[in-house]
């Protein structure tokens, strides 16, 4: 059932440096299982019962957290390759701290809890390397929650936007960048109202500061950008 999905498998980042006859010997040890989901459908909700870490075979699909007044607050958004729950793995939680949303029709593989944490029975030599990845996993994802606090913390919205768009320029060193979140799933990022996000960067446009169309921006002014998420 799996060899269709084998490219991706081996292309995971929990199988970094395993060969590839290692990573079929080990997913025959994690008995792993596949979901298939429609657009919209619920993959997980917080507050299920957590069993297993997913890993997207395909589609994308956005990690979203409700706040106390009831507003959605998008967390990330997971695409071909990537993981989700991996953080909850070895903690004491039971539960999904997140839902976690189809955004087209997905195929998610889901790796037991229990496989990944306990003892491997059949001693796989490979298994080490894959706690090591794991681990590697975990701590890019609080750095990469680390960012999202940092977000949050910014006053202003021009500041947040500038501050999102500096982060993107620093790791590609481009200044077009196509994101693969569309205004709305932005806006939640952000944690800011989509019309005031759009109103402000409509004015960043026409000060010349930055241009966009649909998903696609390009900043124009670095150095102004640079100024402005201090604000």
């Amino acid at each position: 059932m799996l060899d269709k999905y084998f490219d991706v498998i081996v292309n995971v980042s929990l199988f970094y440096g395993i060969e590839r006859t290692g990573i079929a010997n080990m997913l025959n040890c994690l008995k792993p299982r596949v979901g298939i989901y429609k657009k919209g459908d619920y993959i997980v909700t917080s507050g299920q019962t957590y069993e297993n870490v997913g890993v997207v075979l395909k589609g994308t699909a956005t990690v979203s957290k409700e706040s106390i007044s009831g507003n959605r607050i998008v967390m990330t958004l997971l695409k071909e390759r990537d993981i989700f729950g991996e953080i909850v793995a070895f903690s004491s939680m039971a539960t999904w701290p997140a839902t976690v949303q189809a955004q087209e029709a997905c195929e998610i593989l889901f790796l037991p809890r229990s496989k990944i944490v306990g003892d491997c029975d059949k001693m796989c030599s490979w298994h080490r390397i894959f706690i090591q990845n794991f681990l590697r996993v975990i701590s890019e994802r609080a750095i990469v929650l680390n960012k999202k606090v940092e977000y949050l913390t910014i006053k202003s919205i021009r500041g947040k936007i500038c501050s999102f768009l500096l982060d993107h320029y620093n790791k590609s060193g481009s200044k077009e960048i196509e994101l693969a979140l569309n205004r709305n799933e932005l806006a939640d990022f952000l944690n800011v109202s989509r019309p005031s996000m759009s109103r402000e960067m409509s004015k960043m446009k026409e000060e010349g500061v930055i241009d966009f169309h649909l998903s696609t921006f390009r900043i124009i002014d670095l150095q102004a950008l640079k100024a402005m998420s201090e604000l």
